[in-house]
């Protein structure tokens, strides 16, 4: 099984080999009802058969084509499940999620993967950065609302050891700085080598923590570039306020985690750090809303809930914020040459989903999407879009 990340969620997203099949269904974690998972995973199974069928590929090849779906369904594989099952099968591309959500039961064959159901769990509902340092170690986490997970980034020092390359034979008290091989994107952080003798002082000691900083700041400028995420920070009361000091990142949280990073399970660094961020994500999606609103009613043609209009404006990196209702779909095509829409009623053979298309698009050229419930829709739309230009 894999973990679901936004890089994840990317992969599956970008130049997908057709078929694509999607599946998604709820999930019975206890009681007599659990009998009820085996089943119904088989008949979307036997769905997606059929889904294939209808695109002339013949009985025996969606067999084989399916065979890595047949295989999870063994005892094993049902003992241990969350609230919901996501699976995901192209020629070059299997993957399978347990996730605490509970999916609207779909499937989807296709050319490409059908993502929005997944949006609502990585993307606007409640994904967030997590740096937990300390000078003896460095942490950088991805999480959501309902889970966290380390995460590497390269160039990024393990302790502050490692990050001002102590010279073991230099004498007792001397260090030497060395910038990250990535360079360095903060001013302050000159290249080359800082010579430095060593001393009980506090200042002292404070300016070697704010180098150390800036190492880490230089490594995450690469990772979190044109990122919108909110950075929380985990440290002993005076870090914090040091790295603030180093920060470039303009989406890091003010307020912190305070306390020994290294004594806390990611279990307890994620309860923590989603206390901080889950009010900033209702107020951005108000924000968004309210700006929305505002630019709707406007003559400056940088708000749309015209489906039509934003399917094209998705796919042409215009749109900077989007809101999609969950468990909803609009099926139809896109042509890019043309640049025409065509919507139908009901899914017909090449069809995709231009909700999921306009959300994933959105998501793969770096704007903000909201997957919400219908009923807070915007206008009370199908789809809401706030434009880059």
């Amino acid at each position: 099984m894999s973990l679901l990340s936004l890089d994840e969620l990317k992969t599956l997203a970008e130049k997908p080999k057709s078929p694509c099949v999607s599946m998604y269904m709820p999930m019975q974690k206890a009681g007599p009802e659990i009998r009820q998972n085996p089943i119904r995973f088989k008949n979307l199974v036997r769905e997606a058969e059929e889904r294939l069928d209808a695109m002339g590929i013949s009985h025996t090849e969606a067999l084989e084509f399916l065979k890595p779906v047949h295989e999870l369904d063994t005892p094993e594989f049902w003992e241990h499940q969350d609230s919901g099952l996501a699976i995901f099968v192209s020629p070059e591309v299997f993957r399978y999620y347990r996730l605490p959500y509970e999916f609207q039961e779909l499937v989807v064959v296709d050319g490409q993967f059908h993502l929005k159901p997944l949006l609502h769990l990585v993307n606007n509902d409640g994904r967030f950065y997590l740096l937990a340092l300390s000078q003896k170690d460095v942490r950088f986490f991805e999480g959501t609302r309902y889970s966290i997970q380390e995460v590497e980034v390269e160039n990024m020092p393990k302790s502050m050891d490692e990050a001002l390359n102590y010279d073991e034979t230099a004498q007792e008290g001397q260090f030497r700085i060395a910038t990250s091989r990535g360079g360095t994107s903060n001013s302050m952080v000159q290249p080359g080598a800082f010579h430095g003798q060593g001393s009980p002082d506090r200042d002292k000691h404070q300016e070697d923590i704010l180098q150390f900083c800036h190492v880490i700041d230089d490594a995450l400028h690469e990772k979190l570039r044109n990122q919108k995420v909110p950075l929380v920070l985990a440290g002993v009361e005076y870090m914090p306020p040091i790295y603030q000091e180093a920060n470039t990142y303009p989406h890091l949280v003010e307020a912190s985690i305070t306390g020994s990073p290294e004594s806390m399970a990611s279990e307890e660094l994620h309860d923590k750090a989603w206390q901080i961020a889950e009010p900033l994500f209702h107020q951005a999606e108000q924000q968004a809303i309210e700006r929305y609103q505002e630019l709707l009613g406007s003559d400056t043609g940088k708000a749309s809930n015209d489906i039509k209009e934003i399917i094209p404006a998705a796919y042409y990196q215009r749109i900077d914020s989007l809101f999609v209702p969950v468990d909803r779909q609009m099926w139809g095509n896109f042509d890019p040459d043309a640049m025409t829409v065509d919507l139908h009623p009901e899914p017909e053979p090449d069809d995709e989903d231009m909700l999921d298309f306009a959300a994933i698009h959105t998501l793969l050229n770096g704007g903000t999407v909201y997957v919400v419930e219908p009923e807070k829709m915007p206008d009370k739309t199908l789809a809401a879009a706030i434009f880059r230009y």
